[in-house]
């Protein structure tokens, strides 16, 4: 796997730990000052990972075009 592909997936990683921590607050008993805040940080971070999503199938399908 390439170094790339790695950093990618890590990234990946970190950012669903983020998210989840935010998903825990929307499940919470309702606070609008917290639930609005983690609204848009987890829509933010969902955005993030769904880029971070076509990055690594762009690094894996330019690996398989890349290997014999």
């Amino acid at each position: 796997m390439s170094a790339r592909l790695e950093i990618l997936k890590k990234a990946r990683s970190r950012m669903i730990e983020d998210r989840d921590a935010y998903a825990t607050v929307l499940a919470a008993p309702f606070d609008r000052d917290k639930a609005e805040r983690a609204r848009n940080k987890f829509v933010e971070l969902q955005t993030l990972i769904d880029a971070l999503d076509r990055a690594i199938s762009g690094e894996m399908s330019m690996s398989s075009e890349n290997s014999p």
